[in-house]
């Protein structure tokens, strides 16, 4: 299975490619400030969360402002990856019921575009780290094992959800309620091993895949600190299950889709 995965990654890699950049310029193809959108919009977001949580609500983190941003810039891309995802087929009816695409190629231009403006927050981190003179450690190399896994794990979980999305038509409200909840859980805004009473935020920050990887991530950038190596082995394997598992649902039933929408 995985090797018709490749197979396909390599024939239709060329139109992925395409259509993300396609995707990327037809969003401001009609704005005054063009591509610095992709710049204001999270930078909004932080100075909006950075007041609320920083100074109403007295957020102690160490180097606050970063702190938010490196949650911000993660749950993003997870959270827009995973709500398209659910409606991903529907959506693209005209080209789904025309010509053959795998369909996990949706999901990865989808992701393309998205990796995209995430590596533009990411950008912003560092002139971020810069402005607040942020130590560099070696730790901060972890960053790419742990946003490797957590691109995976997300493309994992994209899968499932375009694959019942075609059959549940409320899928949609209730993946938006679900997201709010894992929003306030993950930690976006605190520390949630440190805010929350112990054990239950150890347990909650390992239990809580998303938290756990938006967590090592501002570990390795901003503290230091690196993450703990099973940890993160076993999130590995959790993604590249639901890779498999997901993709072997796709793949099987991939040709009713069009009968369905």
């Amino acid at each position: 299975m995985f090797s018709r995965f490749i197979k396909d990654l390599k024939q239709f890699g060329g139109y992925t490619k395409y259509a993300a950049k396609s995707q990327l310029k037809s969003e401001v193809a009609n704005s005054y400030l063009n591509w610095l959108w992709w710049v204001l919009d999270p930078i909004c977001f932080m100075l909006i969360y950075t007041f609320i949580f920083g100074v109403v609500f007295n957020g102690k983190e160490l180097y606050f402002p970063a702190f938010i941003f490196v949650g911000i810039s993660m749950w993003d891309f997870f959270n827009r990856c995973v709500k398209a995802s659910v409606k991903m087929v529907r959506g693209n009816k005209a080209v789904v019921s025309k010509v053959y695409l795998p369909k996990f190629i949706l999901v990865l231009i989808d992701m393309m575009v998205n990796g995209f403006k995430m590596l533009i927050s990411f950008a912003i981190v560092i002139g971020m780290m810069i402005f607040y003179r942020v130590p560099l450690h070696l730790t901060i190399l972890w960053f790419f094992p742990i946003l490797f896994v957590f691109i995976l794990f997300t493309f994992g979980c994209c899968m499932f959800l375009l694959h019942y999305g075609v059959y549940v038509e409320d899928l949609s409200n209730v993946v938006n309620i679900v997201l709010r909840i894992v929003f306030y859980m993950t930690g976006i805004f605190y520390d949630v091993e440190k805010r929350l009473p112990k054990p239950y935020g150890k347990y909650l920050s390992r239990c809580n895949p998303l938290a756990y990887m938006i967590g090592s991530a501002r570990n390795a950038v901003l503290y230091g600190r690196a993450p703990s190596v099973k940890l993160l082995l076993v999130l590995l394997l959790v993604a590249l299950l639901l890779i498999y598992l997901g993709l072997r649902l796709v793949y099987k039933n991939e040709n009713n889709y069009v009968k369905v929408i």
